[in-house]
Formats: C-alpha cells, sequence, structure tokens
C-alpha cells in the first residue's frame, strides 16, 4: 500500500514538473496567472524535488527518514500552491455587453507587438476579437512560417478567427483595393463595434497603407482606434489607454511567439515591457496600451 501511494507521489511529480517545463505548459500558466513565472519555476521545483526525494527513498534505505520529510515537504507545497494558485489567477471583467472587435495589420507580429495584451484582455473579458494580417512577411523572413506563428499568436491572444493575406510584403500600397476589398468582405460579414489597425504616424510604407485601405473601407464606421507600431513616428499621440496590468506577459509571450522574428530589437521582452510601462506612466497607471482614436462613439465601444 505504502509503495503504491509513494509510486503515484513519485508520479505526479514528474508530471508536473514536466508539465510546468513544457511549451504547452508555459503557455498554459502564462495566459491564466498574473506572475507566471515565479508560479512556474515554483511548481517545477517542488515536483522536481517529490520525485527526486521519492526516487532517493526507494532505493536506498540510508537517508530515508530525510527523504520522507523532504518528499512531505514538497507534496504539501505543491497541494498549498494548488489551493493559492487562483489567487494568483490574471483580474479581468467580465462584458456585461459584449462587442466586437476587428484588429487589422500589416505584418504577422503587428497586432502582438502593438495592442496584444489589449486583444487578450478584451478576449478573457468575453468580447469577440478577430483579426486580419495583410502580409505573410515573406520580406522580412520565412512566410510559411510566418503564417503560422501568426495564427497561432492570435489563437493565444482568444481571437476566435484570423485571415492572413498574402498581399505582397513591403509593397502593400500597391494592393489598396484589394485590400479594401478584403476588409470590406470581413466587416460585412463580421459587423465590429469597433476597428482598430495601424496609425498614420507610422514610418513603415505597408502600415501606412494598411491604415489607408482600413480608413477607406471603415468609411461608414463609428468607431476606430489606431494602434502604436514600433515604426510609429514622433507625432504618434494616443488619448485612448487601456490599462494591461496582469496582461504584460502575456504580450511579452505573443510576440516571443514570432521565433522568425527573433533577435529583433523590438521584438524582446524588455522592449515590450518598457514601453508599456512609459505608456502607463502617461495615465498614472502600472502598465497600459495608448491608441490614437480616429473617431470614438462610446456606446459602441462599451468597457474596454
Amino acid at each position: 500500500m505504502k509503495a503504491t501511494l509513494l509510486a503515484v507521489a513519485g508520479l505526479l511529480g514528474a508530471l508536473t514538473a514536466v508539465w510546468a517545463l513544457v511549451p504547452i505548459g508555459q503557455k498554459w500558466f502564462v495566459r491564466r496567472f498574473s506572475s507566471p513565472h515565479g508560479l512556474r519555476w515554483a511548481v517545477t521545483s517542488l515536483g522536481t524535488m517529490l520525485l527526486l526525494s521519492l526516487v532517493g527513498y526507494a532505493i536506498g534505505p540510508t537517508y530515508r527518514p530525510w527523504l520522507e520529510i523532504v518528499g512531505l515537504l514538497a507534496g504539501a507545497g505543491l497541494i498549498v500552491g494548488f489551493l493559492v494558485a487562483p489567487a494568483f489567477r490574471i483580474h479581468h471583467g467580465v462584458a456585461s455587453q459584449p462587442r466586437r472587435v476587428l484588429a487589422i495589420g500589416a505584418h504577422p507580429d503587428d497586432l502582438e507587438l502593438a495592442c496584444g495584451a489589449t486583444l487578450a484582455k478584451l478576449a478573457d473579458a468575453g468580447h469577440e476579437v478577430r483579426t486580419m494580417v495583410m502580409s505573410s512577411g515573406g520580406k522580412g523572413g520565412d512566410s510559411s512560417v510566418r503564417v503560422t506563428e501568426a495564427a497561432s499568436g492570435s489563437d493565444f491572444m482568444g481571437a476566435s478567427e484570423v485571415q492572413v493575406h498574402d498581399f505582397t510584403d513591403t509593397s502593400l500600397a500597391e494592393h489598396g483595393d484589394e485590400m479594401v476589398q478584403a476588409i470590406e468582405a470581413f466587416m460585412e460579414e463580421f459587423r465590429p463595434d469597433v476597428v482598430i489597425t495601424h496609425s498614420r504616424n507610422d514610418y513603415h510604407q505597408d502600415h501606412q497603407a494598411v491604415h489607408s485601405a482600413t480608413m477607406r473601407a471603415a468609411r461608414q464606421h463609428s468607431s476606430i482606434l489606431c494602434f502604436e507600431s514600433p515604426s510609429s513616428t514622433r507625432q504618434f499621440d494616443p488619448s485612448v489607454f487601456v490599462d494591461i496590468a496582469g496582461y504584460v506577459d502575456v504580450k511579452i509571450h505573443a510576440v516571443a511567439m514570432h521565433r522568425n522574428q527573433k533577435g529583433k530589437p523590438y521584438m524582446s521582452a524588455e522592449r515590450v515591457r518598457s514601453l508599456a510601462a512609459f505608456r502607463g506612466s502617461q495615465v498614472k497607471t502600472t502598465y497600459a496600451e495608448g491608441f490614437e482614436p480616429v473617431r470614438l462613439l462610446g456606446s459602441a465601444v462599451g468597457e474596454f
């Protein structure tokens, strides 16, 4: 009986440690907890400690009393951890009137970099988020990989659907009419309450092209917000801010999922966190994402 209990405890310790280490486990922690990395490593350490103490207990009698204590402490730590974990869940509201939000970016990683925390927060609150990406990013990386990363990133943020188009990277301005048609078709089907896209205050020609196409396609729409990209100009001047406390690690992880772009300075966790802190300081909170409103109807936006 005792041997069976020890075997079960060891197996649980091993499974817990492995789950916290593998990528899918890491994603699970980041998407649910506000201090995901500390919690993940605590679970990994306790699970490993439990497993090793039970293995040592099984193979030699020399230190069994000590190993028994270590095993009991590790097991108790895991139980306490599971009990208190809900206190570390990311806090978010629940929308009483869910809205439909459409986010449109030029390249596969644009949305995660610009408004990844906001989109995740909106999805968690019960709003429906869908995303559009206008190019597969072939000039800046491996397009086949980047399309997959765009889909994974949107799924991680909580989007219910993502469309990835293959208009020519770095030459999106040549596809203005086609992009307008694509956006109009998506809007006709989805009927978003809020549209989010690139700002006109952006150096990148593709970002400017997507901004222009969205303005044309959403010319009758009441609520359009423009997000901040790494290539935004000094004229970018947000006046709408979303408090993203609890979601910075979600954003950092969403950006890091674009491994094909790894190494670019603006993809670093430090840069992402610093910008969120800067925008947060502008509105006297810890972290925020800033948006320029083209126009914004309060009843359409509801609870952001």
